[in-house]
Protein backbone atom coordinates (compact mmCIF):
# COMPACT_ATOMS: atom_id res chain seq x y z
CA UNK A 1 0.00 0.00 0.00
CA UNK A 2 0.76 3.72 -0.45
CA UNK A 3 0.04 6.86 1.37
CA UNK A 4 0.52 9.96 0.21
CA UNK A 5 0.01 13.11 2.37
CA UNK A 6 -0.24 16.36 0.72
CA UNK A 7 0.00 19.84 2.35
CA UNK A 8 -0.89 22.77 1.26
CA UNK A 9 1.81 25.89 2.59
CA UNK A 10 1.15 27.88 5.32
CA UNK A 11 -0.70 31.21 5.05
CA UNK A 12 1.91 33.72 3.58
CA UNK A 13 2.34 37.71 3.54
CA UNK A 14 1.57 39.75 1.23
CA UNK A 15 2.94 42.74 3.05
CA UNK A 16 5.93 43.02 0.96
CA UNK A 17 6.83 43.57 -2.75
CA UNK A 18 8.13 40.57 -3.43
CA UNK A 19 7.70 37.54 -6.54
CA UNK A 20 5.20 35.42 -6.10
CA UNK A 21 7.78 32.10 -4.78
CA UNK A 22 9.97 34.64 -2.31
CA UNK A 23 6.87 35.39 -0.28
CA UNK A 24 7.59 34.15 3.55
CA UNK A 25 5.10 32.47 6.14
CA UNK A 26 2.64 35.06 8.38
CA UNK A 27 2.87 34.24 11.96
CA UNK A 28 -0.74 32.99 11.80
CA UNK A 29 0.71 30.00 9.97
CA UNK A 30 3.50 28.67 12.28
CA UNK A 31 0.03 28.62 15.13
CA UNK A 32 -1.54 26.57 12.14
CA UNK A 33 1.12 24.38 11.47
CA UNK A 34 1.08 23.54 15.85
CA UNK A 35 -2.65 22.99 15.45
CA UNK A 36 -1.96 20.55 12.04
CA UNK A 37 0.63 18.70 13.94
CA UNK A 38 -0.94 17.89 17.22
CA UNK A 39 -3.85 16.24 15.31
CA UNK A 40 -1.28 14.21 12.74
CA UNK A 41 1.68 13.49 14.98
CA UNK A 42 -0.07 10.32 16.43
CA UNK A 43 -0.75 9.23 12.99
CA UNK A 44 2.48 9.93 11.42
CA UNK A 45 4.44 6.21 10.31
CA UNK A 46 7.92 5.89 9.67
CA UNK A 47 9.86 5.75 6.86
CA UNK A 48 8.28 8.57 5.87
CA UNK A 49 9.66 11.21 2.69
CA UNK A 50 8.97 14.36 2.63
CA UNK A 51 9.37 16.32 -0.95
CA UNK A 52 8.61 20.33 -0.87
CA UNK A 53 8.23 23.25 -3.75
CA UNK A 54 11.02 25.41 -3.51
CA UNK A 55 9.09 28.63 -2.33
CA UNK A 56 9.70 30.15 0.22
CA UNK A 57 6.43 29.38 1.65
CA UNK A 58 6.02 26.26 1.22
CA UNK A 59 10.09 24.92 1.69
CA UNK A 60 9.54 27.14 5.06
CA UNK A 61 5.91 24.91 6.23
CA UNK A 62 7.94 21.85 5.48
CA UNK A 63 10.11 22.42 7.86
CA UNK A 64 8.33 22.71 10.16
CA UNK A 65 7.20 19.60 9.84
CA UNK A 66 10.49 17.90 9.14
CA UNK A 67 11.61 19.02 12.36
CA UNK A 68 8.15 18.16 14.78
CA UNK A 69 7.98 14.69 12.96
CA UNK A 70 11.83 14.08 13.47
CA UNK A 71 12.33 13.82 9.38
CA UNK A 72 16.17 12.79 8.32
CA UNK A 73 17.63 15.30 6.33
CA UNK A 74 18.30 12.52 3.61
CA UNK A 75 14.29 11.90 3.42
CA UNK A 76 13.79 15.67 2.41
CA UNK A 77 14.24 16.62 -0.88
CA UNK A 78 13.32 20.34 -2.32
CA UNK A 79 12.13 19.73 -6.05
CA UNK A 80 11.77 22.91 -8.17
CA UNK A 81 8.78 20.92 -10.71
CA UNK A 82 7.10 21.11 -7.14
CA UNK A 83 6.21 24.73 -7.58
CA UNK A 84 3.42 24.34 -10.14
CA UNK A 85 -0.28 25.32 -9.67
CA UNK A 86 -1.53 22.60 -12.09
CA UNK A 87 -2.76 19.04 -10.40
CA UNK A 88 -1.89 17.22 -13.48
CA UNK A 89 1.70 17.97 -13.06
CA UNK A 90 1.76 17.50 -9.39
CA UNK A 91 0.27 14.38 -10.39
CA UNK A 92 2.78 13.37 -12.77
CA UNK A 93 6.02 14.26 -10.65
CA UNK A 94 4.35 11.95 -7.44
CA UNK A 95 3.33 9.29 -9.87
CA UNK A 96 7.30 9.63 -10.79
CA UNK A 97 8.59 8.61 -6.99
CA UNK A 98 10.48 5.30 -6.40
CA UNK A 99 8.08 2.36 -5.27
CA UNK A 100 10.25 1.19 -2.58
CA UNK A 101 9.03 3.72 0.02
CA UNK A 102 5.51 3.67 0.91
CA UNK A 103 4.63 7.12 2.54
CA UNK A 104 5.40 10.53 0.81
CA UNK A 105 4.73 13.54 1.67
CA UNK A 106 4.53 16.71 -0.82
CA UNK A 107 4.39 20.27 0.24
CA UNK A 108 2.74 22.49 -2.33
CA UNK A 109 0.46 24.88 -3.87
CA UNK A 110 -3.03 25.29 -4.71
CA UNK A 111 -5.27 24.62 -6.63
CA UNK A 112 -2.60 21.90 -7.66
CA UNK A 113 -3.24 20.56 -3.83
CA UNK A 114 -6.87 20.35 -3.82
CA UNK A 115 -7.17 19.30 -7.52
CA UNK A 116 -4.76 16.02 -6.76
CA UNK A 117 -6.62 15.58 -3.46
CA UNK A 118 -9.95 15.28 -5.58
CA UNK A 119 -8.73 13.18 -8.09
CA UNK A 120 -6.73 10.51 -6.09
CA UNK A 121 -9.40 10.83 -3.03
CA UNK A 122 -12.66 9.38 -1.98
CA UNK A 123 -14.10 13.01 -0.56
CA UNK A 124 -14.36 16.10 -2.25
CA UNK A 125 -12.92 19.28 -0.69
CA UNK A 126 -13.35 22.87 -2.72
CA UNK A 127 -10.57 24.05 -1.15
CA UNK A 128 -7.89 22.52 1.20
CA UNK A 129 -6.79 25.63 3.40
CA UNK A 130 -3.48 27.18 4.02
CA UNK A 131 -1.76 24.52 6.32
CA UNK A 132 -4.40 22.07 5.06
CA UNK A 133 -3.20 18.83 5.38
CA UNK A 134 -5.17 15.69 3.16
CA UNK A 135 -3.71 11.81 3.86
CA UNK A 136 -4.98 8.98 1.41
CA UNK A 137 -4.02 5.39 0.61
CA UNK A 138 -3.11 3.64 -1.83
CA UNK A 139 -4.17 -0.52 -2.70
CA UNK A 140 -0.85 -0.69 -4.87
CA UNK A 141 2.08 -1.08 -4.70
CA UNK A 142 3.69 1.03 -7.29
CA UNK A 143 3.37 4.93 -7.13
CA UNK A 144 2.46 5.20 -11.22
CA UNK A 145 -0.68 2.90 -10.54
CA UNK A 146 -2.07 5.53 -7.45
CA UNK A 147 -6.05 6.04 -8.35
CA UNK A 148 -9.32 6.00 -6.61
CA UNK A 149 -7.67 6.36 -3.22
CA UNK A 150 -8.90 5.76 0.15
CA UNK A 151 -9.12 9.26 1.78
CA UNK A 152 -8.17 8.39 5.69
CA UNK A 153 -7.95 12.10 7.18
CA UNK A 154 -8.15 15.53 6.78
CA UNK A 155 -6.95 18.47 8.77
CA UNK A 156 -7.92 21.84 8.31
CA UNK A 157 -6.44 24.65 10.93
CA UNK A 158 -9.71 26.16 11.27
CA UNK A 159 -11.17 23.03 12.47
CA UNK A 160 -8.40 22.63 15.26
CA UNK A 161 -8.92 25.80 16.79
Amino acid sequence: MKKLILVRHGKSSWKEDLPDDERPLKKRAFKDAGLVLNAFSGFCEKPLKIWSSYATRALDTAKIFKERLEVEDNDFTVKDELYTFDSWSLLDIIRSYEDEVDTLMVFGHNPAITGVANQLGDQHFSNIPTTGLCMIQFETENWKKIQDGKTLMYLFPKNLR
